[in-house]
C-alpha cells in the first residue's frame, strides 16, 4: 500500500530507524554476510522458498520516475526506496508479489479509472520483468516460482490492491488473471460496491460482501487469484471466508492483540484463518505494529495541524511560505519520532504463529509503500534477519523456511497451479 492514510505526509522519514542509507555487499542473487546473521541462519535463508508477498515499487516507478533497474538509497523519498533490480537480486528473495495499487480517487473519476491503473501497473510490473529475463522470471503459478530458484533468478508476480479495480465486472477480473494477476486486495481503505473496507475512505462501505461479492470471490477461485483479505472490513473479512472454496491470505496483516489497530487481524480471524488453510503475510510498517511508533505519530498529526492553523493568520495569502514552514517543522518532528525495534516486527510473526499455528503465517513487508521502518529492516537485503531472530526464539530449521516463504508457496500450489476451467 502507498500510505494515504496516518503516515503519508512523513515523507521526510528515510525509516523510523535512522539505520543508515547504506547496504551490504552481497553477491548477486544470493546473500552472504549481513552483520547479526549467523552462518546458520544464512544457510537456512539460503535454501528456503523467500516469499514477500506485497512490495508496492510499481507505484514509485510509474508516479515517481523511480528507475528500478539501477541502485538506490534505502528511504522514501522519491528518488529513494526500499528495493530496485540491484538489490532484489543481491537479497536472495525468491518470489516478490509487486502490487498493482490503485488508490481510492480511481473509483472516483467518471468514467471510473480503476481498471485502467491496475492494468498500468501490471504492464509496469511485466515490463521490468522482460528487461531482465538473465535476472527475473514473469510467475504466475508457485512451479514458476521453483523454476526460478532453481535457475538462480528472482520470480516476480502481480497482485492487485484495490477490488474496486475491477469496476463491478466478473469479465474485469479474467481480463486481470488473462495480464498475470494472481492476488486481489478485495479492498484497499475505500470498500467498493460489493465489499466493506476496515477505514471506509470517502464514506464507502464498512459492510460485508454484496451477492455480487460472493459472486466474485466465486470467479476468484475458479480462475486461481488468490483472495486477500487485507484491508477487509472483519464483516467482509468472515464473509470471505465462508464463500472461500480455496485458502484465503492476507498480504500485508499484522496481529490486533499487539496493536489494536483496524488494519491488524485480531486473535478470531488468524484462528478462521488457520481452519481455512490460508496464510497472514506480517506487514512491516512501523504504524501497524508498534503501538508506541503510532502513539508519536498520531501526536505529531495533531500539533502540525495546530500548526498549519496558526502558520495561516501569520502568513494570510502565503500559503507557499505556510507549506514550506510546515516542511521544515515536519523534519524535524519525524527525526524525533522513536525508532521501532526488529523485535517487535518478530513479536507479531511469534504470535500468529502460536494463535494460528506456524504453518500460516509469512513475510508482507509493505516496502516501498511505507514510511517507517522496524531497525534493520530498511530494504529488501535485510531479510536474513528475520531468520536469525527466528532461530534465536527456538523456531526449527523446517519452520523458519515454513514463515520466510515455504507456507506461500504452499498456498500458491493450491490455488494458482489448479485451474478448474479455462479464462472465458
Amino acid at each position: 500500500m502507498r500510505n494515504r492514510s496516518i503516515l503519508l505526509s512523513v515523507t521526510a522519514i528515510a525509516c523510523a530507524s535512522g539505520g543508515g542509507n547504506s547496504t551490504p555487499t552481497l553477491d548477486a542473487g544470493t546473500p552472504s554476510t549481513l552483520q547479526g546473521v549467523s552462518d546458520r541462519a544464512m544457510r537456512i535463508y539460503r535454501e528456503s522458498y523467500v516469499v514477500d508477498a506485497h512490495n508496492d515499487m510499481p507505484s514509485k516507478m510509474a508516479d515517481d520516475g523511480y528507475n528500478a533497474d539501477v541502485r538506490h538509497r534505502p528511504g522514501f523519498g522519491k528518488q529513494e526506496g526500499h528495493t530496485d533490480l540491484p538489490r532484489l537480486m543481491e537479497s536472495g528473495i525468491t518470489g516478490q508479489f509487486f502490487s498493482a495499487f490503485v488508490d481510492a480517487p480511481y473509483a472516483l473519476t467518471s468514467p471510473d479509472s480503476s481498471l485502467e491503473r491496475a492494468l498500468q501497473l501490471a504492464d509496469t510490473i511485466h515490463a521490468f520483468a522482460a528487461r531482465h529475463p538473465d535476472k527475473l522470471i514473469f510467475a504466475t503459478t508457485a512451479a514458476d516460482v521453483r523454476r526460478a530458484k532453481e535457475s538462480g533468478k528472482v520470480a516476480v508476480l502481480i497482485g492487485v490492491e484495490g477490488g474496486h479495480a475491477i469496476e463491478n465486472s466478473l469479465e474485469n477480473l479474467r481480463e486481470l488473471h488473462r495480464r498475470g494477476v494472481r492476488y486481489m486486495t478485495l479492498t484497499w481503505n475505500n470498500g467498493n460496491q460489493w465489499s466493506g473496507a476496515a477505514w471506509g475512505v470517502n464514506g464507502t462501505s464498512t459492510g460485508g460482501l454484496t451477492a455480487f461479492g460472493r459472486d466474485v470471490i466465486r470467479e476468484m477461485n475458479r480462475l486461481g487469484i488468490l483472495v486477500d483479505i487485507s484491508h477487509v472490513s472483519d464483516s467482509t473479512f468472515f464473509d470471505a471466508i465462508a464463500a472461500s472454496s480455496q485458502p484465503v491470505i492476507a498480504s500485508h496483516s499484522s496481529a490486533r492483540a499487539l496493536h489494536e489497530h483496524r488494519r491488524n487481524m485480531n486473535d478470531e480471524q488468524l484462528r478462521a484463518v488457520a481452519k481455512n488453510g490460508g496464510v497472514v503475510n506480517v506487514n512491516f510498517y512501523s504504524a501497524f505494529i508498534d503501538t508506541k511508533f503510532d502513539a508519536a505519530v498520531t501526536a505529531m498529526e495533531a500539533r502540525l495541524t495546530s500548526e498549519r492553523e496558526s502558520l495561516r493568520m501569520k502568513y494570510a495569502g502565503d500559503s507557499n511560505r505556510v507549506e514550506a514552514e510546515l516542511r521544515t517543522l515536519r523534519t524535524s518532528a519525524s527525526e524525533a519520532l522513536p525508532g521501532t525495534p526488529l523485535s517487535i516486527l518478530v513479536d507479531h510473526i511469534d504470535h500468529i504463529a502460536k494463535v494460528a499455528g506456524v504453518a500460516h503465517v509469512g513475510l508482507g513487508s509493505d516496502f516501498d509503500g511505507v514510511s517507517a521502518l522496524p531497525e534493520g529492516m530498511e530494504d529488501v537485503t535485510r531479510l536474513p534477519r528475520i531468520a536469525q531472530a527466528l532461530l534465536d526464539r527456538g523456531y526449527s530449521e523446517d519452520d523458519v523456511k515454513k514463515v520466510l516463504g515455504g507456507n506461500m508457496m504452499r498456498v500458491m500450489g493450491q490455488v494458482l497451479d489448479r485451474r478448474e476451467a479455462p479464462d472465458r
